[in-house]
């Protein structure tokens, strides 16, 4: 059961129903949310799993930086807590202009595994100081480098995500600096208890287990409009897959409307 940790990746992860693209994209300048909340239905084998949450509230640091914080959660359901117990979170801190990670703590509860991660990015300084378990040390990191949540919304918001494409993403991750290929492979329509959405699919190239603790690739697909928002994650393992897939968002045009105002600071 220590497989079913891949569901971190939902982590790092409303609308109401959206009218038809005709599977074209979208030509924009996508925007950072900064009042989101998502909340996600975790699935194994086809079988209910638990749930993840992502959100994003805008805030200010104490150098009077503007600044993001994004917050995810995954949280087992009382059948698989029987057999393996999950309560992860996931708190990144980001630079509100460039996305960039600030501080990072990711609290893991996975069976018998507990872990605690602290991380403080210095860009400047192409440095992160670490606090694994009470443990300090430091490294160097490129420029740019993310950590595993602000990386998703960092690819949310990039006007190139163009079908046969690539883009690269620096990732930082328990001590070792990777570069995340994630491609985007189409655009089709997506079937939810929302209805149908037309969405980019895309494929990450996943080079470590890391705090998604994947046995592979991920595959996500984000609405092909403004908002790009994650309707679908999913995961394969050596015993099947893991999918989340949204499940709370407005139920209508008009609450949809409403939400995106205020989650996206849009006028009426």
């Amino acid at each position: 059961m220590g497989k079913v940790r891949v569901w971190m990746l939902f982590l790092g992860l409303g609308l109401g129903v959206l009218p038809s693209s005709g599977q074209m994209l979208v030509s924009y300048t996508p925007q950072v949310p900064t009042h989101e909340s998502l909340q996600y239905a975790i699935s194994l084998l086809g079988i209910p799993a638990g749930t993840a949450t992502m959100d994003s509230t805008p805030s200010i640091s104490q150098e009077g930086l503007s600044t993001i914080q994004f917050s995810s959660t995954a949280t087992s359901n009382a059948f698989i807590s029987f057999f393996f117990p999950v309560n992860n979170v996931v708190n990144s801190t980001v630079d509100a202009q460039t996305l960039l990670p600030i501080h990072v703590f990711f609290q893991r509860r996975e069976g018998t595994r507990h872990e605690d991660f602290d991380i403080t990015f210095d860009h400047q300084s192409q440095q992160v100081t670490i606090i694994k378990d009470g443990t300090r040390s430091t490294m160097a990191i490129p420029a740019h480098t993310h950590d595993g949540l602000s990386c998703l919304y960092y690819v949310r918001q990039l006007p190139s995500l163009v079908p046969g494409k690539s883009v690269f993403v620096t990732i930082h991750h328990d001590k070792k600096n990777y570069d995340v290929e994630v491609r985007v492979e189409a655009i089709e329509s997506v079937h939810g208890p929302w209805g149908d959405v037309d969405a980019l699919r895309l494929l990450a190239i996943m080079p470590f287990r890391g705090i998604f603790s994947n046995e592979g690739n991920i595959r996500f697909w984000l609405t092909n409009d403004l908002k790009r928002v994650p309707v679908k994650m999913e995961a394969s393992m050596i015993i099947g897959s893991v999918v989340a897939v949204l499940e709370e968002w407005p139920l209508s045009r008009k609450s949809a409307r409403l939400f995106y105002q205020k989650a996206y600071n849009e006028n009426p």
